[in-house]
Protein backbone atom coordinates (compact mmCIF):
# COMPACT_ATOMS: atom_id res chain seq x y z
CA UNK A 1 0.00 0.00 0.00
CA UNK A 2 2.85 2.63 0.25
CA UNK A 3 5.21 1.61 -2.09
CA UNK A 4 4.50 5.44 -3.63
CA UNK A 5 5.77 6.52 -0.71
CA UNK A 6 9.15 4.77 -1.08
CA UNK A 7 8.17 1.58 1.06
CA UNK A 8 8.48 -2.01 -0.30
CA UNK A 9 6.35 -4.40 1.08
CA UNK A 10 8.77 -6.37 3.30
CA UNK A 11 10.14 -2.82 5.02
CA UNK A 12 5.62 -1.87 5.40
CA UNK A 13 4.99 -5.36 6.72
CA UNK A 14 8.31 -4.63 9.43
CA UNK A 15 6.72 -0.96 10.12
CA UNK A 16 3.15 -2.94 10.95
CA UNK A 17 4.59 -5.17 13.03
CA UNK A 18 6.63 -2.68 15.06
CA UNK A 19 3.64 -0.86 15.59
CA UNK A 20 1.62 -3.87 16.82
CA UNK A 21 4.51 -4.70 18.98
CA UNK A 22 6.43 -1.91 20.19
CA UNK A 23 8.65 -4.53 22.36
CA UNK A 24 9.42 -7.24 20.06
CA UNK A 25 12.85 -7.62 18.74
CA UNK A 26 14.12 -9.17 15.30
CA UNK A 27 13.07 -12.69 16.05
CA UNK A 28 9.66 -11.75 16.93
CA UNK A 29 9.48 -9.47 14.00
CA UNK A 30 11.14 -12.84 11.66
CA UNK A 31 8.14 -14.85 13.28
CA UNK A 32 5.45 -11.75 12.84
CA UNK A 33 6.69 -11.05 9.19
CA UNK A 34 7.47 -14.55 8.21
CA UNK A 35 10.34 -13.05 6.34
CA UNK A 36 13.89 -13.97 6.80
CA UNK A 37 16.00 -12.33 9.17
CA UNK A 38 18.36 -10.78 6.68
CA UNK A 39 15.27 -9.51 4.84
CA UNK A 40 14.05 -8.07 8.14
CA UNK A 41 17.27 -6.84 8.93
CA UNK A 42 17.53 -5.01 5.59
CA UNK A 43 14.09 -3.13 5.99
CA UNK A 44 15.17 -1.93 9.59
CA UNK A 45 17.77 0.20 7.78
CA UNK A 46 15.16 1.29 4.83
CA UNK A 47 13.21 1.94 8.01
CA UNK A 48 15.85 3.57 9.90
CA UNK A 49 16.92 6.09 6.72
CA UNK A 50 13.60 7.36 6.65
CA UNK A 51 13.20 8.26 9.98
CA UNK A 52 10.54 5.61 10.21
CA UNK A 53 11.90 3.83 13.43
CA UNK A 54 14.04 5.58 16.09
CA UNK A 55 16.15 4.37 19.03
CA UNK A 56 14.16 3.91 22.23
CA UNK A 57 14.54 6.41 24.96
CA UNK A 58 13.35 4.30 27.47
CA UNK A 59 14.97 0.70 26.78
CA UNK A 60 18.76 1.03 25.83
CA UNK A 61 19.62 -0.62 22.44
CA UNK A 62 16.33 -0.87 21.22
CA UNK A 63 14.46 0.67 18.49
CA UNK A 64 10.89 1.88 17.98
CA UNK A 65 8.47 2.71 15.52
CA UNK A 66 7.12 6.43 14.50
CA UNK A 67 3.49 6.91 15.10
CA UNK A 68 1.67 6.51 12.38
CA UNK A 69 0.55 10.06 11.58
CA UNK A 70 4.24 11.46 12.08
CA UNK A 71 5.82 8.84 10.00
CA UNK A 72 3.12 9.46 7.19
CA UNK A 73 4.13 12.71 7.26
CA UNK A 74 7.59 12.26 6.81
CA UNK A 75 6.87 9.86 3.91
CA UNK A 76 4.89 12.83 2.14
CA UNK A 77 6.99 15.70 2.79
CA UNK A 78 10.14 13.39 1.58
CA UNK A 79 8.30 12.88 -1.58
CA UNK A 80 7.31 16.75 -2.16
CA UNK A 81 11.10 17.03 -1.83
CA UNK A 82 11.87 14.72 -4.35
CA UNK A 83 9.25 15.88 -6.77
CA UNK A 84 10.85 19.30 -6.49
CA UNK A 85 14.39 18.26 -7.22
CA UNK A 86 12.72 16.18 -10.28
CA UNK A 87 10.92 19.56 -11.19
CA UNK A 88 13.95 21.51 -11.54
CA UNK A 89 15.69 19.02 -12.78
CA UNK A 90 12.70 18.96 -15.90
CA UNK A 91 13.49 22.51 -15.93
CA UNK A 92 16.96 22.82 -16.19
CA UNK A 93 16.18 19.90 -19.25
CA UNK A 94 13.71 21.69 -20.86
CA UNK A 95 16.15 24.56 -20.90
CA UNK A 96 18.40 22.94 -22.02
CA UNK A 97 16.73 21.03 -24.77
CA UNK A 98 15.50 24.39 -26.08
CA UNK A 99 18.95 25.42 -26.34
CA UNK A 100 19.95 22.75 -28.09
CA UNK A 101 17.36 23.42 -30.97
CA UNK A 102 18.20 26.63 -31.58
CA UNK A 103 21.56 25.59 -31.84
CA UNK A 104 20.34 23.28 -34.39
CA UNK A 105 18.05 25.37 -35.89
CA UNK A 106 20.84 28.06 -36.44
CA UNK A 107 23.31 25.66 -38.15
CA UNK A 108 20.23 23.86 -40.37
CA UNK A 109 18.68 25.92 -42.36
CA UNK A 110 14.64 25.33 -42.66
CA UNK A 111 14.26 23.89 -45.77
CA UNK A 112 16.52 20.67 -43.98
CA UNK A 113 13.98 20.10 -41.93
CA UNK A 114 10.42 19.07 -43.13
CA UNK A 115 7.67 20.15 -41.14
CA UNK A 116 9.95 22.76 -39.56
CA UNK A 117 10.36 26.29 -40.75
CA UNK A 118 12.31 29.21 -38.32
CA UNK A 119 11.35 32.55 -37.93
CA UNK A 120 13.78 34.89 -36.64
CA UNK A 121 13.33 38.25 -35.19
CA UNK A 122 9.57 39.82 -34.66
CA UNK A 123 9.49 40.93 -38.34
CA UNK A 124 9.84 37.38 -39.86
CA UNK A 125 7.08 36.13 -36.63
CA UNK A 126 4.53 38.81 -38.20
CA UNK A 127 4.91 38.05 -41.42
CA UNK A 128 4.58 34.71 -41.00
CA UNK A 129 1.28 35.39 -39.05
CA UNK A 130 -0.42 37.90 -41.23
CA UNK A 131 -0.24 34.71 -44.74
CA UNK A 132 -1.34 32.16 -42.60
CA UNK A 133 -4.23 34.32 -40.73
CA UNK A 134 -4.68 35.02 -44.53
CA UNK A 135 -5.08 32.01 -45.34
CA UNK A 136 -7.04 30.04 -42.87
CA UNK A 137 -10.63 28.53 -43.43
CA UNK A 138 -11.64 26.77 -40.51
CA UNK A 139 -10.31 27.56 -37.28
CA UNK A 140 -7.79 29.50 -35.45
CA UNK A 141 -6.46 28.00 -31.80
CA UNK A 142 -4.56 30.12 -29.43
CA UNK A 143 -2.93 29.99 -26.19
CA UNK A 144 -2.79 33.45 -24.98
CA UNK A 145 -0.10 33.27 -21.61
CA UNK A 146 1.33 36.26 -20.33
CA UNK A 147 -1.90 37.60 -18.58
CA UNK A 148 -4.20 41.17 -19.74
CA UNK A 149 -3.47 42.46 -23.42
CA UNK A 150 -2.82 46.15 -23.87
CA UNK A 151 -6.20 47.65 -24.48
CA UNK A 152 -4.51 49.62 -27.63
CA UNK A 153 -3.21 46.12 -28.92
CA UNK A 154 -6.99 44.43 -28.70
CA UNK A 155 -8.46 47.33 -30.25
CA UNK A 156 -6.23 46.97 -33.51
CA UNK A 157 -6.78 43.45 -33.44
CA UNK A 158 -10.54 43.39 -33.81
CA UNK A 159 -10.78 44.28 -37.63
CA UNK A 160 -9.18 41.39 -38.56
CA UNK A 161 -10.90 39.10 -35.84
CA UNK A 162 -14.28 40.04 -37.37
CA UNK A 163 -12.88 39.57 -40.85
CA UNK A 164 -11.98 35.98 -40.04
CA UNK A 165 -15.66 35.51 -37.88
CA UNK A 166 -17.60 36.76 -41.13
CA UNK A 167 -15.63 34.51 -43.38
CA UNK A 168 -17.07 31.53 -40.89
CA UNK A 169 -13.54 30.91 -38.87
CA UNK A 170 -14.41 29.58 -35.83
CA UNK A 171 -11.92 31.13 -33.18
CA UNK A 172 -11.40 29.81 -29.77
CA UNK A 173 -8.43 31.13 -27.29
CA UNK A 174 -7.29 30.51 -23.71
CA UNK A 175 -6.27 33.10 -21.55
CA UNK A 176 -5.17 33.01 -17.91
CA UNK A 177 -7.35 33.57 -15.39
CA UNK A 178 -5.52 36.36 -14.38
CA UNK A 179 -7.00 38.47 -17.43
CA UNK A 180 -10.52 37.99 -15.23
CA UNK A 181 -9.20 41.14 -12.90
CA UNK A 182 -8.85 43.54 -16.34
CA UNK A 183 -11.18 44.95 -17.41
CA UNK A 184 -10.71 45.66 -21.05
CA UNK A 185 -9.69 42.32 -21.44
CA UNK A 186 -13.10 40.80 -20.68
CA UNK A 187 -14.61 43.41 -22.35
CA UNK A 188 -12.50 42.30 -25.70
CA UNK A 189 -13.64 38.41 -24.71
CA UNK A 190 -17.37 39.82 -24.09
CA UNK A 191 -17.14 41.17 -27.53
CA UNK A 192 -15.72 38.49 -29.35
CA UNK A 193 -18.01 36.07 -27.82
CA UNK A 194 -21.04 38.27 -29.37
CA UNK A 195 -18.99 38.37 -32.54
CA UNK A 196 -18.88 34.44 -32.43
CA UNK A 197 -15.57 33.63 -30.85
CA UNK A 198 -15.25 31.84 -27.90
CA UNK A 199 -12.93 32.67 -25.01
CA UNK A 200 -11.75 30.37 -22.18
CA UNK A 201 -9.41 31.08 -19.03
CA UNK A 202 -7.04 28.12 -17.07
CA UNK A 203 -4.58 28.85 -13.98
CA UNK A 204 -1.73 28.10 -16.26
CA UNK A 205 -0.28 28.01 -20.00
CA UNK A 206 2.95 25.61 -20.92
CA UNK A 207 3.56 28.32 -24.28
CA UNK A 208 2.27 30.69 -26.24
CA UNK A 209 0.87 29.27 -29.35
CA UNK A 210 -1.47 29.66 -32.69
CA UNK A 211 -2.87 27.12 -34.49
CA UNK A 212 -4.10 27.58 -37.78
CA UNK A 213 -6.47 24.58 -39.93
CA UNK A 214 -5.12 21.96 -37.64
CA UNK A 215 -2.14 21.80 -40.23
CA UNK A 216 0.42 25.01 -39.25
CA UNK A 217 1.40 25.73 -35.47
CA UNK A 218 3.16 28.42 -34.58
CA UNK A 219 5.42 28.35 -31.43
CA UNK A 220 7.81 31.12 -29.65
CA UNK A 221 11.65 29.39 -29.08
CA UNK A 222 11.93 31.52 -25.99
CA UNK A 223 9.12 32.13 -23.62
CA UNK A 224 10.55 34.93 -21.87
CA UNK A 225 11.02 36.64 -25.39
CA UNK A 226 8.75 36.00 -27.51
CA UNK A 227 10.15 38.66 -30.49
CA UNK A 228 13.42 36.81 -30.56
CA UNK A 229 12.72 33.91 -33.07
CA UNK A 230 9.69 30.98 -33.64
CA UNK A 231 8.99 27.92 -35.37
CA UNK A 232 6.34 26.95 -37.77
CA UNK A 233 5.22 23.75 -37.20
CA UNK A 234 3.60 21.33 -40.29
CA UNK A 235 4.41 17.63 -39.25
CA UNK A 236 1.21 15.41 -39.56
CA UNK A 237 2.25 13.90 -36.05
CA UNK A 238 3.09 17.25 -34.53
CA UNK A 239 0.22 19.02 -35.54
CA UNK A 240 -1.86 15.87 -34.00
CA UNK A 241 -0.03 15.95 -30.89
CA UNK A 242 -0.21 19.85 -30.22
CA UNK A 243 -4.15 19.57 -31.07
CA UNK A 244 -4.09 17.25 -28.86
CA UNK A 245 -3.28 19.40 -26.19
CA UNK A 246 -5.17 21.91 -26.92
CA UNK A 247 -8.48 20.34 -26.87
CA UNK A 248 -7.50 18.46 -23.72
CA UNK A 249 -6.72 22.03 -21.98
CA UNK A 250 -9.96 23.71 -23.69
CA UNK A 251 -12.40 20.96 -22.23
CA UNK A 252 -10.98 21.73 -18.59
CA UNK A 253 -11.08 25.50 -19.26
CA UNK A 254 -13.33 28.10 -18.09
CA UNK A 255 -15.84 30.45 -20.23
CA UNK A 256 -14.13 34.22 -19.44
CA UNK A 257 -17.91 35.60 -18.87
CA UNK A 258 -18.46 32.25 -16.27
CA UNK A 259 -17.76 33.09 -12.52
CA UNK A 260 -14.22 31.13 -11.80
CA UNK A 261 -15.43 27.69 -10.03
CA UNK A 262 -14.49 26.40 -6.86
CA UNK A 263 -13.10 22.96 -6.21
CA UNK A 264 -14.50 20.31 -3.60
CA UNK A 265 -11.95 21.60 -1.01
CA UNK A 266 -13.34 25.24 -1.87
CA UNK A 267 -9.94 26.19 -3.77
CA UNK A 268 -10.52 28.89 -6.87
CA UNK A 269 -8.18 27.51 -10.00
CA UNK A 270 -5.93 29.79 -8.83
CA UNK A 271 -5.35 28.76 -5.43
CA UNK A 272 -5.18 25.55 -6.57
CA UNK A 273 -2.88 25.56 -8.78
CA UNK A 274 -0.63 27.85 -6.09
CA UNK A 275 -0.67 25.48 -3.24
CA UNK A 276 0.78 22.63 -5.58
CA UNK A 277 3.50 24.96 -7.22
CA UNK A 278 4.19 26.04 -3.36
CA UNK A 279 3.98 22.11 -2.42
CA UNK A 280 7.05 21.81 -5.47
CA UNK A 281 9.04 24.16 -4.03
CA UNK A 282 8.57 26.81 -6.27
CA UNK A 283 9.13 30.71 -5.47
CA UNK A 284 7.28 33.37 -5.36
CA UNK A 285 8.54 34.90 -8.69
CA UNK A 286 8.15 31.81 -10.25
CA UNK A 287 4.86 31.73 -8.95
CA UNK A 288 3.78 34.98 -10.07
CA UNK A 289 5.16 34.05 -13.32
CA UNK A 290 3.34 30.79 -14.32
CA UNK A 291 0.13 33.05 -12.71
CA UNK A 292 0.74 35.82 -14.82
CA UNK A 293 0.62 37.97 -11.63
CA UNK A 294 2.97 40.64 -9.82
CA UNK A 295 5.05 38.88 -7.37
CA UNK A 296 3.10 40.85 -4.26
CA UNK A 297 -0.17 38.88 -5.51
CA UNK A 298 1.69 35.38 -5.72
CA UNK A 299 3.00 36.20 -1.97
CA UNK A 300 -0.36 37.41 -0.71
CA UNK A 301 -2.35 34.21 -2.56
CA UNK A 302 0.35 31.92 -0.79
CA UNK A 303 0.09 33.73 2.33
CA UNK A 304 -3.42 33.57 2.68
CA UNK A 305 -3.67 29.79 1.73
CA UNK A 306 -0.73 29.02 4.53
CA UNK A 307 -3.26 31.31 7.08
CA UNK A 308 -6.52 28.58 6.30
CA UNK A 309 -4.06 25.81 6.18
CA UNK A 310 -2.79 26.99 10.15
CA UNK A 311 0.74 26.20 8.73
CA UNK A 312 3.72 28.50 9.66
CA UNK A 313 6.01 27.50 6.80
CA UNK A 314 5.84 25.94 3.80
CA UNK A 315 7.51 23.16 3.58
CA UNK A 316 4.49 22.45 6.54
CA UNK A 317 2.25 24.06 3.84
CA UNK A 318 2.87 20.94 1.16
CA UNK A 319 2.22 18.45 4.23
CA UNK A 320 -0.98 20.15 5.70
CA UNK A 321 -2.23 20.31 1.99
CA UNK A 322 -1.70 16.85 1.75
CA UNK A 323 -4.24 15.87 4.84
CA UNK A 324 -6.72 17.97 3.90
CA UNK A 325 -6.81 16.49 -0.09
CA UNK A 326 -5.74 20.19 -1.28
CA UNK A 327 -3.25 18.07 -3.65
CA UNK A 328 -4.09 17.09 -7.24
CA UNK A 329 -1.98 15.08 -9.62
CA UNK A 330 -2.02 18.27 -11.81
CA UNK A 331 0.69 18.70 -14.33
CA UNK A 332 3.35 21.38 -14.27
Amino acid sequence: MLTALGLDAVAESVYRAMLADPGGGVAELVTATGRPEHAVRDALDLLSSLALIRPSAMREGELRAVSPDIGMEILMARQQAELAAQQQRLEVSRAAAAQLISEYADLHPADSSPGVEQLIGIDEIRDRLTRLTRDVTTEVMAFAPGGAQPAAQMDASRPLDEELLGRGVRMRTLYLGSVRNHQPTVDYANWLAAAGGQVRTVPTLPTRMIITDRITAVIPVSSDDTAVGAVVLTGHGTLTALCALFDTVWAGAQPLGEAAPRDATGLSPQESTTIALLARGHTDESIAKRLSVSQRTARRIATDLMARLGARSRFEAGVRSVQQGWLTDQPF
